[in-house]
Order: structure tokens, then sequence, then C-alpha cells
């Protein structure tokens, strides 16, 4: 099968780099899943156009006016990610088991149908919830052996032409510190480093954990069973954590004056942001309904602190190691405008089917400073329009009813956001499946959600260093438990 190469990376993969907001950060947080309810998942978050489930309020709030009693739901659930990178033609796999919460809510339906209401409005909805919206929760683990390259080099590259007090605390300065890069004697401001012919083994490691999650208010009214109108209030909450050690060791001792040296880097970033989202859903018949709904841009205030640490070994008991400052900066993402155009079919009582398409440019993806800098940003926001594009999401999810069970299944595939050709086919796809119980007070469903993905990146931004590929592979299993009154 064609492989499909995404270079979003995880936070810092290459493995060169001072902690800062660039490109990578905005497109974190732009890219969501579908969270939610058990139901919702195993139909691979497709009901636009169906509604009556308490995750549509993060997608077309519309679907809260379907409900016709006071529902209760909880979603439990399990993420488990295996990634497996291949690195100079050695492979290496590790994986990580998250358990959360993929959402919890009420939905409040209050009837209007009486002698004395003519105005056509049957009932109207409020609804207050959590819907889980992106799991970071991720262990990489590159490693190989390199004889023509190494992360030195970076240092060296960033230390040329520069004097040492002007060196990035963040890393080249540790290197320096370390006695890792030195002076050149061919010039002024020329250094070099203590792995001249290379031939080093390497290994880097990377653990993230965290997640994006919407806090939603909503409120919709179901006018004649015809036309079903909503709008959600959303307070996104961002927390991501990543840890990464980078590592380069002479294990056949042929580098005179030296043994290894291990980098290692930390980022927590956390942070809240808002939305509007407002939706329709159209029944012309009884079988057919057409869903829309338009999502604002989310305004994410974030505050990164991120530190840095370097320690060699140079032989004959000579070891050095040193850390960095404490950094902090706070900023602003926006994320981009969302529309999603909904078909529902339903076929009486024994199944319905949804297929929806979600167009979102991502071009449109922005960082601010918090402060009136208006120019710290100016280089990230430019390379985010020349590299990102508009582009669409594919969802569709189908239900088969055997009273008291139903069996769902779905599709996913969310396209590429790059501009470039050799990322044209960056696309995702998750499968889903599941099986629900339900009476008229109380319901009880499961699912599964397999999703893939690769992604290339580098270690190191050199001109010898070599591509790593990562495939992903993830599973959600969920569970909800509900109650209507």
């Amino acid at each position: 099968m064609k492989k499909q190469f995404l270079i979003i990376g995880i936070g810092l993969l290459s493995g060169f780099t001072s902690v800062a907001q660039n490109d990578i950060d905005a497109m974190r947080y732009s890219q969501i899943t579908f969270g939610g309810t058990a139901r919702f998942a195993s139909m691979a978050g497709s009901m636009g156009a169906l509604g009556g489930d308490i995750s549509t309020l993060s997608f077309n709030p519309a679907g809260i006016a379907i409900f016709r009693k006071t529902e209760l739901s909880i979603s439990p659930a399990i993420f488990s990610q295996t990634t497996s990178s291949v690195y100079k033609g050695n492979t290496s796999s590790d994986s990580k088991l998250n358990f959360n919460l993929g959402n919890i809510g009420l939905v409040a339906s209050v009837n209007l149908m009486n002698e004395k209401n003519t105005s056509g409005w049957e009932n109207i909805n409020f609804g207050f919830g959590y819907n889980r919206t992106n799991n970071f929760h991720n262990r990489m683990d590159i490693q190989a052996d390199n004889k023509s390259s190494s992360l030195l080099d970076a240092f060296v590259q960033d230390a040329n032409g520069n004097d040492p007090n002007s060196f990035d605390l963040f890393s080249t300065d540790l290197a320096w510190q370390t006695y890792l890069i030195n002076p050149d004697t061919s010039g002024t401001y020329q250094y070099n480093h203590v792995v001249p012919d290379y031939g080093t083994k390497q290994k880097k490691l990377v653990e993230t954990t965290g997640s994006m999650g919407e806090t939603v208010i909503s409120f919709g009214g179901n006018y004649k069973s015809k036309l079903y109108l909503g709008g959600t209030f959303g307070i996104v909450r961002v927390r991501y954590n990543e840890e990464s050690t980078f590592e380069e060791t002479d294990e056949m001792d042929t580098i005179a004056d030296f043994k290894s040296f291990t980098y290692g880097q930390t980022l927590a970033t956390s942070g809240n942001g808002v939305n509007l989202k407002l939706g329709a859903i159209v029944k012309p018949t009884d079988w057919f309904r057409v869903g829309l709904a338009i999502h604002t841009p989310t305004t994410i205030s974030l505050n990164d602190k991120y530190n840095s640490f370097m320690e060699s070994d140079l032989e004959n008991g000579i070891k050095y190691d040193t850390v960095s400052p404490e950094g902090e900066f706070n900023y602003r993402v926006t994320t981009p405008f969302r529309a999603i155009g909904s078909a529902g079919f339903v076929f009486n009582k024994i199944g319905i089917l949804n297929v929806e398409y979600e167009y979102v440019d991502y071009s449109y993806a922005q960082l601010h400073p918090v402060q009136n800098e208006p120019n710290v940003f100016s280089d990230v926001n430019t390379l985010i329009r020349s590299k990102y594009k508009s582009t669409g999401n594919l969802r569709a999810g189908a239900e088969v009813r055997f009273d008291p069970i139903a069996i769902r299944l779905g599709y996913a595939l969310y396209g590429s956001p790059f501009k470039n050709n050799e990322n044209k086919n960056a696309n995702r796809s998750s499968y889903t499946a599941g099986i629900g119980y339900r009476q008229d007070h109380f319901f009880i469903d499961f699912a599964y959600v397999l999703t893939k993905y690769d992604e290339f990146n580098y270690l190191y931004s050199t001109p010898n260093s070599t591509i790593v590929e990562n495939s992903y592979k993830n599973s959600s299993f969920m569970l909800s438990f509900g109650v209507r009154f």
C-alpha cells in the first residue's frame, strides 16, 4: 500500500531546536478528532444531520433539538497508541496507554406542546457537557547507528559566526558549556565538535501526554419537526506535555576523547479558549435530513514552560553537565473556521445513515503575541500560509437496529493539510465499529476506533541528516452509560 507521509511531527521531534512557538503548535491545536460518546465514535463522528447525541453539540449543535427527553450520559475510554519508527534502516517501536473521559453531559428537554402554543415550536432544549476532541498521549523510540552525521553538526551550524555570549541558552550554549563544541583555529567565531569522524549510536526517546477537550453550553429548538436549530458556546481546555531525550554513544570505542552525550528537553503547555458554533437540520421528508453547521475560529491563550539539559562524557572520567534557565512564554493560537454539511437517511425503525463533509482551511491558523509586539510571529504566520492549505474531511456512519440491539459502523478520512506535492497524500483514516443496547429509560453503548497515519521528519536539521519515518496506529475503546427521564 502506498505510504502516506505527514510532517506534523510530535512537538520537538527535530532533535535540535530551542523550545519555540511555531507552525507545529498551530497545527496541533487546529486538528481535532471525533471524541464524545461511544455511539458517536462508532459512527465515525458522522451524525450531523441526525442529531440526538450529546457529542453533536461540538459538531452540529442543532442535534440538541432532536432530543425529546432529558438525557444524562458518561463515557469512559481507553486510548492506546503504538508508534513504529524507521531510521537508517533500523525499525523500533513503542506504545502508550491512557485512561480518559470521552464525554459527560446532560441535555434537558422542555415540551412546549399544549393548546395555548400556536407558534409551531414543539420543544426547546438545553445542554451542558464535556467532549474530548484530541488525545496527545504517545511514546516514540528512534535509534540507529549513524556514520554520516551528528546532532553536534547542528550546534556547530548554529554557532558559526556568533559570539559564545549570544548562543541559544536552551541548545547551543549547553553544548558549549559541556565542551561538545569548541573554537576552531581556522577563523574567528568558527567552531568544531568532538565527533569529527562520526560513527555513533543515536537514540531519541519522545513521550507526550495531554489532551484537548471542550466544555459545551448549548441551546436549541424544534420547529414543527421540520426545522431544528441550535447553538453552542464552547470553552476549550488544552494540556500538552513533552519530554524528549537524545543520546549519542561511541559504542565501538573508535572516537578519541569521547564516550557519549545526552541532550534533553521538556515542554509543558496549558491554556483555554472559546468558540461559537451554529447549526441547522432540515427534515423535508421523514426519511431524509440535511444538516449544516459553522464553527467560528477558536482563540486559545497558551502558556509554555520549558527547559533543557546537556551531559557529556569525554573519557578518562571527564564529565560535564549543565541546565538551561526555566523558560516561560505566553501567546495565543487562532484555529481555522470550519463548515460542515451533512446528509442523513432514516430507514423507518430499521436503521440510519449519515454522510458529511467538513471544510477547513489550515492556512488561516495563526499565532499571536500576548503583548503588543506585532512582528514576533510574522515569520511563523507567513510559513503557515505558505505550507498549509484548505482541505476536506469526509465522515460516514451507519446504524442498523435489531431492537433493543443496534450495530454501528463508520469511516473517516481526514485530508492532507499540506500544499507541497510530496505530502499531498498526508491523510489520516479512522475505522469504527460499535454495539449498543437501548431501552426507553437507559442505554449502554460500546465503540472501537482504529486510526492509522504516517509521518516523516528529521532528528535534526543538517544537510546529512536522514529522514525518520513514523507509522502511528492508535485504538480507542469507549463505553457509554446513559439514562433518560
